[in-house]
């Protein structure tokens, strides 16, 4: 499996990449494998500020729905438009064309108190 050095993890297995306070987020590789083949994904939150934790959509895959995760605390600006047309590109690209969402970080400091590359390998094991 591949885990770029360059991004944040979190356990529930969303990534994170930072580019000044704009984070873009996404599921790992391992999250989309453990889902199978997605079919759609589902984000109703932009605009919305939520905290870290919160729940900001779901994706579906062929035989279950999940939640997706907020990394961290702050406002979800953009969702990712190809995503309606083709989701699969979350199994086909899941740290490129696959990403979820972009949002303005209230604390950029945050990410970097997330799971690095090495530390998220530890927990899937």
């Amino acid at each position: 499996m591949n885990f770029p050095s360059n991004l944040r993890y979190t356990k529930d297995h969303e990534w994170v990449s930072l580019d000044g306070n704009v984070a873009t987020i996404g599921i790992t590789d391992f999250a989309q494998r453990e889902l199978g083949d997605i079919v759609y994904v589902d984000v109703d939150t932009v605009g919305k500020e939520l905290e870290a934790g919160d729940v900001f959509g779901t994706v579906e895959a062929v035989k279950t729905v999940s939640d997706l995760f907020l990394p961290v605390k702050g406002t979800i600006t953009e969702v990712n438009p190809e995503l309606s047309n083709t989701p699969e590109s979350v199994n086909n690209d899941p740290y490129g064309t696959g990403w979820m969402v972009k949002m303005i970080v209230d604390n950029p400091a945050d990410v970097e108190s997330l799971l690095d590359a090495t530390a998220y390998e530890g927990v899937v094991g």
